[in-house]
């Protein structure tokens, strides 16, 4: 009877979380941009043994910050940072697109099996349309469906993309999307803000012939009804792909951060942005959140508190306040900090900081993404350094998704102490699930003496592992004398168990 009611209230206290001084449940993530190697790999071409090793350099100080999830850009320009039968191998990757790495090996398969190894999510990044960052067409491998489908491609801007009007695109993207999801075991699809590329001074778009084509019912003066509405057919449709091969795979947009100004749209935000997502870019985003076609969105907030045409904190407050229940995390300018050019605010003192805490005002914000991993590592303005002593001092859960049902995993069992000499090591039995009830690792809390706190205060964890025992003696100094330890699972889904109380050890 005893029992019971101790494990009633572990429970208690693990789904309660009201008065908890540190956060267990936040996204903390960072972009690592491939393109123009502006994170990873340093540079193109380097030997497979060099990118291994920038990219558990990378993941090490990440997990050191806290860091519980990478944003990878594994599709930058219609080409892949994996061995693909639908598109070459990035010439970002191995120098030459269409060249496999050299010592061969699987990068993305490489990076989740690291990653999670860390207990750090791995969200797939992949750019929809764009085919060239430039317009040098000789960069393209012979082999890129460019040469053997040209009609599916028009020029703009002096770059390459797909034409979003064309069904072929639609269906070529769904099936990039399915093989990825089914070959790898990531946590999430993510898409950025381009979709039809930014506009450039004096020229439209070039999708006269498609949409004459395929008008699909819209008029002719309802071209950019209709340009809307191929966007919005492939998130639709990506949205159902993803989901019936993984469920518990996420889909996430991190749009730009204005989706319209209010003096042409009530619902707008109070901005005066020269770019919106609905009129420019023709990326309807309230509506993918309304309709649940995507699961989380991370808006580009790219500017300071206080800033006239595009205020963070009035853009903050309207995310909040339009998220239709959708997980919500804030895209932050880390690339921005110290920026001399850029406004005052930029390099006195650190202006993330002042936007993080900001954000801890809205309890709809789920979290944070930081652009970019390079720049987010060199400390820029002690953002790290100040991360680690206060606000991500203690490791954090990614927040389950509202928008994807899962089941509770099993709990652990049989939690014990073993020693070997001078050492000791808690110990669990592993829980053997399949399909989103796999677990993905483990959280052990401590207690000093005999009763269990807050399962919700993150100062509480000692460690994630997805291991099933933990060195006592590697716990930090501060636990000495007797202590409570409680054991979680976590699962694809991030639904974390009902805990399991183990021994009282004295430390």
């Amino acid at each position: 009877m005893k029992r019971v009611t101790v494990l009633l209230f572990i429970s208690i206290t693990l789904f309660s979380g009201i008065f908890a001084a540190h956060r267990k449940r936040e996204m903390r993530a960072v972009w690592i941009a491939t393109v123009a190697n502006i994170d990873w790999p340093s540079q193109p071409g380097l030997n497979s043994a060099k990118q291994r090793n920038e990219m558990r350099t990378m993941l090490d100080s990440l997990q050191a910050a806290n860091i519980n999830a990478i944003v990878i850009q594994i599709r930058p320009t219609a080409d892949a940072f994996y061995p693909s039968v639908l598109e070459p191998w990035s010439h970002w990757l191995t120098g030459k697109q269409g060249i496999r790495p050299t010592d061969y090996y699987d990068p993305l398969k490489f990076i989740i099996e690291e990653a999670h190894k860390r207990c750090i999510e791995v969200h797939a990044w992949l750019n929809p349309y764009r085919v060239t960052n430039s317009d040098e067409l000789s960069l393209l491998s012979k082999n890129h469906l460019f040469y053997k489908q040209r009609d599916l491609f028009v020029r703009y801007g002096g770059k390459y993309y797909f034409d979003p009007g064309l069904d072929e695109t639609r269906e070529f993207l769904n099936r990039v999307v399915q093989d990825i999801v089914e070959r790898y075991d990531i946590d999430a699809i993510h898409f950025d803000d381009y979709f039809y590329p930014y506009k450039v001074a004096g020229q439209d778009f070039p999708d006269d012939a498609s949409f004459k084509k395929f008008p699909r019912g819209y008029a002719p003066n309802q071209k950019n009804e209709w340009r809307r509405n191929n966007v919005n057919m492939v998130i639709r449709k990506l949205q159902e792909t993803i989901k019936s091969a993984k469920p518990w795979v996420e889909f996430g947009i991190s749009p730009f951060g204005v989706w319209r100004n209010n003096d042409v749209d009530p619902r707008g935000s109070a901005t005066k942005a020269g770019v919106q997502n609905y009129d420019d870019l023709y990326a309807d985003i309230l509506k993918w959140l309304q309709e649940g076609s995507i699961d989380y969105v991370t808006p580009q907030l790219y500017w300071e508190i206080g800033k006239k045409v595009a205020d963070y904190s009035i853009l903050l407050k309207w995310w909040s306040e339009n998220t239709y229940g959708k997980n919500l995390f804030i895209g932050l300018y880390a690339s921005q900090l110290g920026n001399k050019k850029a406004a005052p605010a930029w390099t006195r003192g650190n202006e993330l900081i002042r936007q993080i805490r900001l954000n801890q005002q809205y309890p709809q914000v789920d979290g944070a993404m930081f652009f970019s991993a390079s720049t987010f590592l060199k400390n820029r303005q002690g953002l790290i350094d100040s991360l680690k002593c206060n606000l991500y001092k203690y490791p954090a859960i990614c927040p389950v998704n509202k928008n994807i049902q899962g089941d509770t995993p099993a709990q652990p069992q049989n939690i014990r102490t073993l020693k070997d000499g001078d050492n000791a090591y808690l110990v669990w039995d592993g829980i053997d699930e399949d399909g989103g009830c796999k677990i993905t690792y483990y959280i052990v809390y401590a207690f000093k003496g005999k009763h269990v706190g807050d399962l919700n205060d993150a100062e509480n964890i000692v460690a994630r592992t997805t291991d099933t025992c933990i060195d006592l003696r590697e716990l930090d100094k501060r636990f000495k004398g007797n202590y409570t330890f409680v054991v979680t699972a976590v699962n694809r889904y991030k639904h974390e168990s009902i805990p399991t109380m183990g021994v009282i050890r004295k430390l």
